[in-house]
């Protein structure tokens, strides 16, 4: 036990950054109930919505689907195929993500050579807008 404990109550172990401690014989009366930024819910509202911005909301989203509906009826149509698309957009990911490895290592490039990646651009046939 530390001899000079006794004689000085204030010496506590290390802080904790972001944590207030109290200073025992203060009390915590001046900590009034805590308050919530958010307005309650008005009574009848069970998470602060009324049940007509459910109806428009509900109304907005079948909306949606009926454009969406359309749209997919519209590309059938014109002879497009469920499966073709989910495959053209599955090689749309690949494609983003062979280009993703690119740049990264068009940038470590950069990096060794101690330029930007822009510079590296022309070197490699490349279009800024590629």
């Amino acid at each position: 036990m530390d001899p000079l404990a006794p004689l000085n109550p204030l010496i506590r172990g290390p802080r904790t950054p972001g944590l207030r401690r109290t200073e025992p014989g203060l009390t915590r009366s001046c900590r009034g109930a805590f308050r919530s930024p958010r307005p309650s819910p008005k009574s009848g509202q069970a998470d602060g919505t009324s049940e007509e911005s459910l109806h428009l909301d509900i109304q907005k989203l079948k909306e949606k689907r009926d454009m969406l509906d359309e749209e997919i009826s519209q590309f059938i149509s014109e002879g497009y195929s469920v499966d073709e698309l989910e495959d053209h957009i599955t090689q749309l990911h690949e494609y983003n993500d062979i280009k993703d490895v690119g740049q990264m290592l068009m940038g470590k490039l950069a990096v060794i050579r101690g330029v930007t990646t822009k510079e590296l651009y022309p070197e490699f046939g490349l279009d800024m807008n590629d």
